[in-house]
């Protein structure tokens, strides 16, 4: 097969830092004044360590250097440049390969970024040929990405060896990051791509949640507060279901980032991953907790507009200090899916596989399995 192979480099870089994004070269330069480093390579090379056995009788195009070149070649795949960028890539240079890719007659174009890569390649692709996204954005609403790299790297894999029979469209969203910061979440759809129908490896649009639920989140929320314990830090993560504890408590958090209480106080509010680490290692381990949701249609708990929550930020909080919260609504239209962890550490990923209880209401928890 001819195979286009992109990554976007800065996808994912505004996460760690709080920035809920990294479209525009004014974000991307605040992320980088913040500490922010890129990962979206090592997120396509651990994609790439699943499918690359099966990929010498492929030819692979790609542009050069850190926009995929440079890691096929790493790895002794010898891929054809169609297109040398800049040291600073932009969308412009997205859409440029993408467009000399379909010159060469790419196949299929294997792509990591996240909402925003993906509205760029759909631009051009439309329809017309399969796509599989590999995660390494921070909202990453749209459908055509898979669950995580290692399942990115099985798809492709599948697609390389002719196991894929089957295609389906799958939407592109996107939101409007503006709007994000101010805790206003105004997705939008930008069409759709074809991907392979497999919904063990690929991930479902993210779904949002609905005012039936709201009954259920307060009560979800006054039992959680019952139970902090005093002069103990907990970290409430990104989403509605979380938010609810906020606003119960009466502190001005936000609806889309990390904020930390201390005895019903606010005491840290859209803190970054650096930021997190300075604040738990002043508490004890077992007087550190996390609440976290679950993302709607999708399933995740960890990777998903929460990637202030690093691995080694998880490592440093009890797993039984993890609380994990969502409305029985939420649970019920995942029709029995695993959570998901894509922390970015495969090894941390691994650690977490299992049951965990999660608090449906006052006092109601379901056990679920991350898989």
């Amino acid at each position: 097969m001819k195979i286009g192979f992109l990554v976007n480099p800065v996808a994912g870089m505004g996460g760690k830092v709080a920035l809920k994004g990294t479209d525009g070269e004014d974000i991307l330069r605040r992320a980088i004044e913040l500490g922010a480093v890129p990962a979206a390579n090592s997120r396509a090379e651990a994609a790439l360590a699943v499918f690359r056995e099966v990929s010498s009788s492929h030819q692979f195009y790609a542009p050069a250097g850190e926009m995929g070149g440079r890691l096929l070649s790493e790895n002794g795949l010898k891929p054809k440049i169609v297109f040398y960028p800049a040291e600073k890539t932009t969308s412009a240079d997205t859409k440029k390969a993408v467009s000399m890719m379909l010159d060469e007659g790419v196949e299929a174009i294997v792509f990591t970024g996240g909402d925003g890569t993906a509205r760029d390649v759909c631009s051009l692709v439309g329809e017309n040929i399969p796509v599989i996204g590999i995660p390494a954005g921070v909202k990453i609403h749209s459908a055509v990405y898979a669950k995580r790299p290692k399942d990115a790297g099985m798809m492709i894999k599948n697609l390389l060896q002719g196991k894929v029979k089957r295609y389906i469209l799958a939407e592109v969203m996107d939101l409007d990051e503006d709007a994000f910061r101010n805790n206003e979440v105004r997705a939008q759809l930008y069409g759709y791509m074809k991907v392979p129908d497999d919904r063990e490896f690929m991930q479902d649009r993210k779904s949002g949640s609905t005012s039936s639920g709201d009954s259920e989140r307060l009560d979800i929320a006054a039992y959680v507060i019952r139970n902090m314990i005093e002069n103990e830090i907990y970290l409430i993560g990104s989403g509605s279901t979380t938010y609810s504890i906020k606003k119960s408590l009466g502190i001005e958090g936000t609806l889309l980032g990390v904020d930390a209480v201390v005895n019903r106080q606010l005491a840290g509010k859209d803190i970054t991953e650096r930021e997190i680490r300075k604040m738990l290692s002043g508490f004890d381990e077992k007087e550190r907790h996390l609440v976290i949701t679950v993302i709607g249609g999708q399933g995740h708990i960890f990777g998903r507009g929460n990637q202030q929550l690093s691995p080694e930020v998880i490592r440093m909080i009890p797993r039984g200090n993890i609380q994990v919260i969502a409305s029985s609504s939420k649970m019920s239209d995942l029709f029995g899916k695993s959570l998901i962890a894509d922390t970015g550490d495969t090894g941390l990923d691994e650690e977490l596989k299992g049951y965990i209880p999660v608090l449906t209401g006052f006092g109601k928890k379901i056990m679920a399995k991350i898989g």
